[in-house]
């Protein structure tokens, strides 16, 4: 098996492309952290430091507009469902 590499190399960030680390609780330009780590991508520095507190609010939003969130789907399994 001559030419093939066991372990990609990672692509490298975009300029331009914000993140937010979850890990690091961190901004940063271009992925450098893995993608289960991180939020994005951002068009700004600015909104990637406000990742945290965007998604709170969209869960917010979602909690109180999704009737799946208050059970009144008549689905039982799901994310409103109470044991």
């Amino acid at each position: 098996m001559t030419g093939m590499a066991l372990f990609q190399r990672r692509t490298p960030g975009k300029p331009g492309e914000w993140y937010y680390c979850l890990k690091h609780g961190t901004v940063e330009e271009g992925p450098q952290c893995r993608a289960l780590d991180r939020f994005g991508p951002y068009a700004s520095r600015e909104e990637a430091a406000h990742a945290m507190e965007t998604a709170r609010e969209r869960n917010q939003e979602w909690r109180e507009e999704d009737a799946r969130w208050r059970g009144e789907d008549g689905d039982e399994d799901g994310p409103g469902a109470r044991p």
